[in-house]
């Protein structure tokens, strides 16, 4: 197989370089991914100016633009023909309403648009006390591609999924498939003359139970199918 690696939190992001790692028992990889981070750019795209690009060193092209500007070139020139999109492994999670804001989750729809299939790859993070080990990431992902890779994919369709906090001696984690959940952030918000400021906690959204939010705060990997299609009949 091949692969197309891309993300939002720019190409030297120590996540991509964890995906990278992951699909190499799997077959060969190429990086397009944006010059710097993208995080919470949802699904932007450049259209009124270049996008420039350069190489990054082998099998890696910098695009000077978004996470969807980097899955349209990729696929339409640099990396044509892939069979997957990969997209991630963000530095943070991307859950239920995330999704519309991510630049991860855009790039793997994206991918979605154009007839391919696709990933979302997210891990959920506690800072500033929390190191993430990326090498275990990287672990659950292979155990994570090793399940979808071989599982049937709807046009139409893209997966996400997001890894959970553990601490260091946890065995690693079950993964469970489940449904989008719906819930709000935690909308909190400083107040001053001058306008606001975001105060909001992640750990402190709500959520629902059996939802993407919910598994994935229990410490099971949450994955789920999402569909281009949004309308209600």
């Amino acid at each position: 197989m091949k692969f197309l690696l891309t993300n939002d939190d720019g190409y030297q992001a120590d996540g991509i370089a964890a995906l990278k790692d992951a699909t190499s028992g799997f077959g060969e990889s190429v990086i397009v991914a944006p010059s710097r981070g993208y995080s919470g750019c949802g699904h932007q795209i450049t259209d009124k100016s270049l996008i420039r690009t350069e190489p990054g060193g082998e099998g890696v092209h910098i695009i000077h633009g978004t996470p969807a500007d980097c899955t349209r070139l990729g696929l339409l020139q640099i990396a044509p023909d892939v069979d997957w999109v990969l997209s991630g492994i963000n530095e943070g999670a991307n859950l239920a309403g995330d999704i519309f804001m991510s630049g991860t989750a855009a790039a793997a729809r994206e991918a979605t648009i154009s007839g391919r299939k696709a990933i979302a790859f997210s891990q959920y993070l506690r800072q500033p006390e929390y190191l993430q080990d990326w090498k275990r990431t990287t672990r659950w992902t292979q155990k994570v591609m090793t399940t979808l890779f071989d599982m049937k994919l709807e046009d139409g369709c893209f997966w996400n999924v997001n890894f959970p906090v553990l601490n260091a001696d946890a065995p690693d984690p079950e993964l469970e498939f489940c449904r989008h959940d719906i819930s709000q952030v935690d909308l909190n918000y400083d107040w001053t003359d001058e306008g606001a400021i975001y105060r909001g906690q992640f750990k402190n959204r709500g959520y629902l139970p059996g939802r993407d939010i919910a598994v994935c705060f229990s410490g099971k990997i949450s994955v789920t199918k999402l569909a281009l299609d949004c309308s209600v009949v």
